[in-house]
């Protein structure tokens, strides 16, 4: 079996973006980058700034805050390797909807679940569908304290369950730690 998918963990700021683009530029292949970060404000707009300037200029970027499986499936044809960068984000951009109130009141734990899972199992059929390369970030917030509110700890878990199934399709897995990439899959 060729591989499909590596996974690639961390904590904010562990290189994992860096890794993942250092990875995709060493095949030599043609490259679609998907970002789901939107710029909601100056520093996320920094942020996403910083990351254009870090990609080669030939590589093709898709933006898709949502539905990203029926973005990449529209122009996938044309690439070898697609880097999803990330899923945190993809995940925040769910629960979040088009009213970016992400909050307590009339929320559904498990209608948000839902979602959630049929994204990231869009994506993962899509790999199976696909002879690209897919490399996925995506951070890892489940090493800390337990969060104060009910939105927060949510988003952690489903954040945890969208990592694992990612995971276990992956036919590698990577986590940063300050830097450096220490494979875990397969072992």
């Amino acid at each position: 079996m060729s591989k499909k998918c590596v996974f690639i963990s961390g904590g904010a700021r562990s290189g994992k973006s860096r890794f993942a683009q250092e990875m995709a530029a060493g095949t030599g292949k043609k490259v679609l980058f998907v970002a789901t970060a939107e710029a909601l404000d100056a520093d996320m707009q920094a942020r996403i700034t910083n990351h254009q300037n870090q990609r080669p200029q030939s590589w093709q970027t898709l933006e898709a805050a949502t539905d990203v499986a029926g973005f990449i499936e529209g122009c996938i044809c044309d690439y070898e390797i697609v880097l999803l960068d990330c899923l945190t984000l993809l995940v925040a951009n769910i629960l979040s909807g088009s009213d970016r109130e992400f909050s307590e009141k009339e929320f559904d734990a498990n209608e948000a679940e839902s979602r959630v899972l049929a994204e990231v199992q869009a994506i993962i059929d899509l790999m199976g569908k696909s002879g690209a390369l897919f490399i996925i970030v995506s951070n890892e917030v489940g090493l800390g304290i337990v969060p104060e509110n009910r939105p927060a700890r949510i988003y952690r878990d489903l954040l945890g369950k969208a990592n694992q199934l990612v995971a276990s399709h992956a036919n590698e897995v990577y986590f940063m730690i300050s830097g450096i990439p220490m494979k875990v899959k397969p072992q």
